[in-house]
């Protein structure tokens, strides 16, 4: 079943079937070579761009609905997804404004579980996953927005992505915003950035022949051009142990300048890969300075041990929540300690928000969560046109 393709687990007999039945993966079949070639243009860097961090103030959140049925074969399952993804736009709705991208043909049966106040724009969709096919967003010295794109190819052509793979192009034109391209091949959800220089990552999404054709030093310092950074702190990750081969947001996140949030568990697991490169990734974030050259305030929360869903893959990640505009989004699990403890936590780290968790189950059940799900528009003076 192509819902056994998680961000935790996929199967690549799962994944030829989709080029079997496509006859390819997308309008990206090759581009992790597009990666390869020197960038000619001037980098957004260069013409002082930089991507705020989360917290600054949005005009609005961007998200997608799922629809694509080599993706999602169940239709239970499918509307399952689809009510997760509805019942985090009306939440968030309550504090900024929501879009919705969704072909035309499918608004009606989206309005039927979506709040009025979500606006739906009719612009195609294969997946949910907004972080990673969404428009990222720059804003130079003069606070007006750019857009930068990543070339989603589709976690390195391991699912259909015909449309996901046009979003940020359209969304660019649909502003009139410029479109810087980042030379890269990639995913929002692959970094975090603390919005003041200093960015962390896992190789493993990155340093990757199934995105980018270019060793980890050109790809360093493509990614600080495209998004304004001076450092990037690197730890290893995992590769081919899930769809997205180890995204960085579902494990650390900056909270600020010079704070991190991190999940790990009470104990490493030698036989565990998750185990160990979670802890791998704590003691590189302890040791490490950030460009301010200053080490960095590392937060950790547990994993939860009692769960809702019994899959054995399923992805349930503390540090995969989203910070709106007076709110910080996040999930819940079903272990009343864990769970406390997490919000607890963000209470701490978040004073004046307030913090939802919602139950988004069938999220984790596809390896994901609610930061994965949304892209965030920052407030600005204006567009930039170049």
């Amino acid at each position: 079943m192509f819902t056994d393709i998680t961000k935790r687990k996929f199967l690549k007999a799962s994944a030829k079937s989709i080029v079997a039945a496509t006859g390819a993966y997308g309008m990206f079949t090759i581009m992790p070579s597009k990666a390869a070639g020197l960038i000619k243009h001037p980098s957004p860097k260069s013409l002082g761009f930089q991507m705020p961090q989360e917290a600054v103030a949005h005009e609005r959140t961007f998200m997608q609905w799922p629809v694509n049925k080599s993706v999602y074969q169940e239709p239970d399952f499918l509307f399952d997804v689809q009510k997760n993804i509805a019942l985090i736009a009306n939440t968030i709705s309550q504090f900024e404004p929501v879009i919705m991208f969704a072909d035309k043909v499918y608004h009606a049966s989206a309005k039927t579980i979506l709040s009025d106040k979500v606006e739906l724009w009719d612009i195609a969709t294969d997946d949910l996953w907004c972080r990673d096919s969404g428009p990222v967003f720059l804003k130079n010295d003069k606070n007006q927005l750019a857009v930068l794109s990543f070339n989603f190819n589709g976690w390195g052509n391991k699912q259909v992505h015909k449309n996901d793979g046009r979003i940020a192009q359209k969304i660019a034109q649909k502003l009139g915003a410029h479109l810087f391209d980042s030379g890269l091949v990639g995913e929002a959800g692959g970094f975090d950035y603390d919005g003041a220089g200093t960015m962390i990552a896992h190789e493993s999404s990155w340093v990757n022949e199934n995105r980018n054709h270019a060793s980890r030093n050109e790809i360093e310092q493509r990614l600080m051009e495209a998004v304004g950074a001076q450092k990037i702190i690197w730890s290893a990750g995992i590769k081919g142990k899930d769809l997205t081969d180890y995204h960085i947001d579902s494990l650390a996140r900056f909270v600020k300048p010079g704070v991190v949030y991190i999940q790990v568990p009470d104990q490493m697991d030698q036989y565990d890969p998750w185990s160990r490169a979670a802890f791998e990734t704590l003691e590189v974030l302890k040791e490490t300075a950030d460009a301010d050259d200053t080490i960095l305030e590392v937060i950790d929360v547990p994993e939860p041990v009692i769960r809702r869903s019994k899959q054995d893959d399923f992805a349930a990640s503390y540090p995969n929540y989203y910070v709106c505009n007076g709110a910080v989004i996040c999930a819940e699990y079903g272990d009343e300690e864990t769970d406390t403890i997490a919000k607890n936590t963000l209470k701490e780290l978040y004073p004046k928000r307030e913090i939802v968790q919602l139950n988004v189950d069938a999220l984790g059940e596809v390896g994901g969560g609610i930061h994965c799900a949304t892209q965030q528009q920052p407030k600005s003076s204006g567009i930039w046109t170049a």
